[in-house]
């Protein structure tokens, strides 16, 4: 059989095709009149226990503030976006306007929130995106909180009051392509040189790093065999940072590979309170809280978009939500979310209380990331061919929630951290491979 050649091929594959083959997608709105998409957010209706009344009149001014933001400003954009998996800079601006970066940091133009205020913020803006829930949590949570736990004065005063709001941005490298939940082993070097550091290394999954211009680096260093911090600025020679491609999740978020070859970090941008593994937990155990927010967030989107859908779809003559099995897997979301609004309530006020242990902490971000892939799973069968369409959030909520299962600790390893606690025993390595758990 005589194969055609390329040419020939495409003359072909253009006649077989139609003369509407070309054509621009029907606007969703156009397609499918019956029910309202996503870009015009639903109300919010999840707070069935009035939870709103638990909080102070400040934490429900802030939750106010950046509902109406991410309604107006993201809503109507954040599909495309995702779509293509591109990060929305435009919207950084206006985030920035909610000062809600820096969190519960003191000072240096930070907001200082309460814990429960600084939750509060998390849910409600991965309500409607979870990208730029984490977008916010890589650069505050994480990267911002690690300078004013772990940074000198002049650190502090150096790069937190343009972070807080948003004139820069930040990353947090800790992961390694051998070493994820195995964390504390990780490989990348520091080492010790006239004035400074030469870092060498390469990190991977690191949220913000394409396009940081502070990125936050931990590397062993080579004379104490301990994990010291750095902060390191973006096109510093030898830095090199490229976009992960092919996501399911998340796709707005730029995580990337990052390569450090012959890095040369000053001595002053050296994180003096980074001097072991156990120093990054102080961190963690925050950001771990904030976490778990996230999943309280996106399930309190797909239920309002579910509770809105059902009543404007219908079949067989009535709207969806007239039918029982509807409503009994309805009904099981809103139980949901009420759950895990008050698991991670009370994490919040043991945080404040200093009773907090790190097994509660992993504790409420495993079972709440759990409930909440049951809760997105439900929605996603309610809404039928289109819970497919991230035109109408639950297919977007139901990919963007698979990676915050999985990091901060994935499912079974944050089970493997509360169950040391409740039984003094470790469980993270068999023992035949390890005497003593790294962790």
């Amino acid at each position: 059989m005589k194969v055609p050649d390329s040419k020939a091929q495409d003359d072909m594959n253009k006649e077989a095709r139609s003369s509407y083959f070309d054509f621009p997608a029907l606007d969703v709105s156009v397609a499918f009149p019956q029910a309202t998409p996503a870009s015009i957010f639903p109300p919010n209706v999840s707070d069935y226990y009035r939870f709103d009344e638990l909080l102070t009149p400040e934490e429900q001014a802030l939750r106010k503030k950046i509902r109406e933001c991410m309604e107006k400003e993201v809503a109507p954009i954040m599909t495309k976006y995702w779509e293509k998996a591109e990060f929305p800079f435009e919207v950084i601006p206006k985030l920035g306007a909610l000062s809600i970066a820096g969190g519960t940091i003191k000072g240096y133009g930070c907001p200082d929130l309460s814990i429960t205020g600084s939750a509060i913020a998390t849910a409600e803006v991965a309500r409607v995106d979870a990208s730029c829930s984490t977008f916010i949590l890589v650069h505050s949570s994480l990267a911002m909180l690690t300078i004013a736990l772990c940074g000198s004065e002049a650190q502090k005063q150096k790069y937190l009051p343009s972070l807080a709001q948003f004139k820069t941005v930040a990353c947090w490298a800790l992961t390694e392509p051998e070493y994820g939940s195995d964390a504390s082993a990780l490989r990348t070097t520091a080492r010790k040189v006239e004035g400074g550091w030469i870092l060498d290394g390469q990190k991977r999954w690191i949220g913000n790093s394409t396009f940081a211009d502070v990125l936050l680096i931990f590397a062993r260093n080579t004379t104490s065999n301990q994990i010291n911090g750095f902060i390191l600025k973006k096109d510093t020679p030898g830095l090199q940072a490229t976009k992960i491609e092919n996501k399911i999740g998340l796709r707005m978020v730029q995580n990337g590979d990052i390569l450090l070859k012959n890095v040369f970090v000053p001595e002053e941008d050296r994180l003096p309170g980074v001097n072991s593994f156990q120093d990054t937990n102080k961190v963690l155990a925050v950001s771990r809280v904030m976490v778990a927010w996230q999943p309280i967030g996106i399930s309190m989107g797909v239920y309002d978009m579910c509770h809105r859908y059902l009543k404007e779809r219908k079949q067989f003559g009535a709207p969806l939500a007239a039918f029982q099995i509807n409503q009994q897997k309805l009904v099981q979301m809103l139980g949901n979310v009420q759950a895990m609004w008050l698991v991670g309530w009370r994490l919040c006020k043991l945080y404040d209380s200093g009773k907090m242990t790190p097994g509660q902490a992993s504790l409420g971000k495993s079972w709440i990331s759990l409930r909440a892939r049951e809760t997105v799973s439900l929605g996603r069968e309610l809404l039928g061919g289109n819970g497919i369409l991230a035109d109408f959030l639950i297919a977007k909520a139901f990919c963007d929630l698979e990676p915050i299962y999985t990091y901060e600790g994935t499912y079974d390893i944050n089970t493997l951290v509360t169950g040391r606690e409740i039984t003094g025993i470790a469980g993270f390595k068999p023992a035949a491979l390890s005497k003593r758990s790294r962790l």
